[in-house]
């Protein structure tokens, strides 16, 4: 019950604010489209890196780390591979939401407000 008080009355804070809350949201989009976040998999062989942006900003293919995985270069083989791209950039995009989701919480105090997750580029 306390924390419900204390949400709305953070919120009817915020909504006074409007303007100045927009203009933060402005700035921490910048911010985040600035930022990156990277994942492997296989050991280092697939590296992936993402932006706030959720673009996938570069994929990286470790060739001898491929080579000591893949082998023969087979059609499973290929399969693995793109498996482990896969690992990875999933990776990264949930590593860059969470750096998302760390930035909303500072710009709202820790308040949950519905619907700024979805609007941050992260599931909903």
């Amino acid at each position: 019950m306390f924390d419900q008080m204390k949400n709305l009355k953070n919120l009817a804070g915020m909504l006074g604010n409007a303007g100045e809350m927009r203009e933060k949201m402005q700035q921490m989009q910048e911010e985040l489209a600035k930022m990156t976040a990277e994942a492997d998999a296989g050991a280092g062989a697939v590296r992936v890196v993402v932006n706030g942006k959720m673009q996938v900003v570069s994929v990286e293919l470790d060739r001898t780390m491929i080579i000591a995985l893949a082998g023969e270069g087979s059609d499973a083989d290929k399969q693995m591979i793109e498996e482990l791209i896969v690992s990875a950039t999933n990776e990264a995009f949930n590593r860059v939401q969470e750096l998302a989701r760390q930035e909303m919480t500072k710009l709202t105090g820790g308040m949950d407000l519905p619907g700024l997750e979805r609007l941050m580029g992260g599931g909903g």
